[in-house]
């Protein structure tokens, strides 16, 4: 549990609930965890005089109209104990209900959660390591979710209508939730999401020793890896990072990495005496698969510990690679070839002397093969 306080819309419960998405748990664990677990929950709450409703994910507007379940990344506690089969909850106490209501709602909660876990703690244990076994043979991995809009539950909710006044501060019409109107309504909860992105998981990842900051979190987080004793060169497959956008302010000490496009090549790649290699197959294979994976919700590339491969570090004199591009080009022709083509499809590339030095440097033997080259390899 990760006890939070929230914002957002305003009703009737001093408790809400945000539970550890049940598609992103193995079959068994999420099916206990949305149809038993949950439900039993909300049973004792009620009964405790504590009654809760799942978080409204509604910011300043009406709840009654129902609302999609908050989505949770892996960057938040309870997406980050589904990495390991974990069912794990965030209650949000809303922060206009007296102090004192929050923290004995909370206290009923967690008192409510060490019963429930109590009566079904065989059955927990049980299904999530069934669901672990699973989770090492899968082949296939979602790195990203959306909300099934087609598919709800109606639940019970208790609010207040919203409504208009004049603002004090503006003057202006501003939204208000009028407590002398509440309500007691069955509501659409979208709880089901559905997968966005997915990849095959590889034998094995190979990374560089050098990226020590991102092995020590694996470390952390029990991955096991191995590490080679010689120089070794292997065939591999691995990511050139062809497009991406990055956030221009900070968020949490990083910057973000967003709609990352990526392209695959394969090679053989000389390792070096030390470099890691870790053999899928693990119980945590889930956090190796979505960290690694560029396109995961919460990569590592997307928290920009890979920036480095991004900046262009070599480069030339126009004057200088003239001559020496010439002299690539009448050895390689199909390179020149290349050159010709583009120059006829591209008008704004063909008046630029610049982008067609360019244009034959990354053609070349002469531009830095790391540039761009994601250093995370993967062993199919």
């Amino acid at each position: 549990m990760d006890n939070h306080v929230s914002d957002g819309a305003d009703y009737q419960y001093t408790m809400t609930l945000i539970s550890t998405q049940h598609n992103k748990l193995q079959g068994e664990t999420g099916i206990f965890a949305h149809d038993v677990f949950d439900s039993a929950l909300y049973k004792s709450m009620a009964q405790k005089k504590w009654p809760m409703t799942p978080y409204v994910n509604v910011e300043g507007g009406d709840p009654s109209k129902g609302w999609t379940a908050f989505y949770e990344p892996p960057r938040f506690s309870s997406g980050y104990a589904a990495l390991f089969e974990t069912i794990s909850f965030i209650p949000e106490t809303h922060m206009l209900k007296p102090f004192n209501d929050r923290v004995m709602s909370t206290y009923a909660l967690e008192q409510t959660m060490m019963e429930q876990a109590s009566v079904y703690a065989e059955t927990i244990i049980t299904k999530r390591k069934h669901s672990l076994e699973v989770l090492q043979k899968q082949t296939a991995f979602v790195l990203s979710w959306k909300p099934d809009t087609t598919n709800f539950d109606f639940i019970p909710f208790t609010g207040y209508e919203p409504g208009t006044k004049t603002s004090e501060v503006t003057g202006m019409p501003r939204m208000f939730y009028d407590h002398t109107k509440p309500y007691d309504k069955q509501v659409k909860f979208y709880n089901t999401f559905v997968a966005d992105k997915t990849v095959e998981k590889p034998r094995a990842y190979i990374i560089p020793q050098g990226w020590w900051s991102v092995i020590d979190l694996l470390k952390i987080n029990g991955v096991e890896m191995k590490r080679f004793l010689a120089d070794t060169t292997i065939e591999v497959e691995y990511y050139h990072i062809d497009d991406y956008k990055s956030t221009p302010r900070p968020y949490e000490k990083h910057h973000r990495n967003y709609d990352i496009k990526l392209s695959s090549q394969t090679q053989a790649i000389h390792f070096l005496k030390g470099d890691y290699i870790i053999y899928t197959g693990q119980p945590c294979d889930r956090y190796i698969v979505e960290t690694l994976e560029p396109l995961g919700d919460d990569s590592f590339f997307s928290w920009n510990f890979f920036d480095a491969i991004l900046q262009e570090k070599e480069g030339y004199s126009d004057y200088r690679w003239e001559d020496a591009a010439a002299g690539y080009l009448a050895q390689h022709p199909e390179v020149k070839q290349e050159l010709e083509e583009k120059k006829k499809a591209d008008a704004k590339f063909a008046a630029s002397a610049d982008a067609q030095l360019n244009f034959v440097y990354k053609h070349s033997p002469y531009y830095e093969p790391a540039h761009l080259r994601y250093p995370v390899y993967r062993l199919k």
